[in-house]
């Protein structure tokens, strides 16, 4: 089982490189992180933007481009259409978002003819390495659907645990997170949890454990557990893997409390497109985009063996 970002690099020394396509990609950050996926033996990669501008800022890096393939499109749509058509047709296995709103690469991901469409929920797993705790955390929906319908619940659960497994963890134990640990008609969120935890144990998700609703602390910590009564004997005593967040706000502030008060790693992808798509913030650290592609990367290869 992974239990840091180096066990995942680890892990993929024993896998062939995979193709990464880089929408737009005259990026400072974006290219020094794709650069250290490729000398780690991770990546080749095609860059598809403004040859000149890609030229410019790989000067500064000391990146021999000679070991890249380039695309030169200088109009930013039309990079990530060429980018993103790249991975719909086989020739890479991740699309990568470079020196583009947002905006702009959702819509290629999104296009009809070309893009990574499957006609299932998208979903944005985060995945962190924290000090003081013994595994890999699976945040999920941090930064994407603003408020998951039960059914859309169901769907990131499944995505999340596919990233989990591709990640060595054999049952990764599901937290759908709530204000309190019991349910309350009066919270629908605790009714919702409730309802996953009993459609996981009616066979209707599969390859995971679920327990909800379930307080954060009873999630992370098994000493809280000692504290409230019957916390002991749940499902999840302080050890799940993955937490399953209400909405964006709290999965949203959460993310960003973690990453700005404490010393972690993280890494971001997003999931129910045909291949593991990733979009990073530009202001991201070139450790978080290395860490994005190496998640991207493991999750391409389990698809790739049909393990996914």
């Amino acid at each position: 089982m992974s239990k840091s970002f180096d066990d995942i690099l680890s892990k993929l020394k024993t896998t062939g490189k995979k193709k990464l396509a880089v929408a737009y990609a005259q990026d400072e950050h974006v290219l020094e992180a794709v650069e250290l996926a490729h000398q780690k033996g991770i990546v080749d990669a095609v860059l598809v933007g403004d040859a000149e501008k890609i030229a410019e800022i790989a000067k500064s890096l000391n990146m021999n481009l000679d070991e890249y393939e380039i695309i030169d499109v200088k109009d930013m749509q039309e990079a990530a259409i060429c980018a993103v058509k790249l991975v719909h047709d086989g020739k890479a296995d991740i699309y990568m978002k470079g020196s583009l709103d947002s905006k702009t690469f959702l819509k290629s991901v999104l296009n009809k003819e070309v893009g990574l469409r499957t006609g299932q929920t998208l979903s944005h797993v985060c995945v962190f390495e924290i000090p003081g705790i013994d595994r890999l955390l699976f945040l999920t929906d941090v930064a994407f659907l603003p408020y998951p319908t039960l059914e859309d619940k169901k769907q990131i659960i499944e995505y999340t645990v596919n990233v989990a497994r591709a990640c060595g963890v054999d049952m990764p134990k599901v937290a759908p997170l709530a204000a309190v640990e019991v349910v309350n008609p009066k919270m629908p969120v605790t009714v919702e949890a409730d309802e996953l935890t009993k459609a996981c144990e009616a066979g209707e998700i599969k390859n995971c454990i679920v327990d909800g609703p379930l307080s954060m602390d009873l999630a992370i910590d098994p000493e809280a557990a000692k504290f409230k009564p019957g916390a002991e004997s749940r499902k999840i005593v302080g050890d799940a893997d993955i937490l399953l967040f209400p909405d964006i706000h709290a999965g949203n502030l959460t993310y960003k409390t973690i990453v700005r008060l404490a010393k972690v790693k993280n890494g971001n992808i997003l999931l129910g497109t045909k291949a593991p798509v990733i979009l990073t913030s530009r202001s991201d650290s070139v450790d978080v985009k290395l860490n994005s592609i190496a998640l991207a990367a493991v999750v391409a290869e389990d698809q790739k063996n049909g393990t996914l």
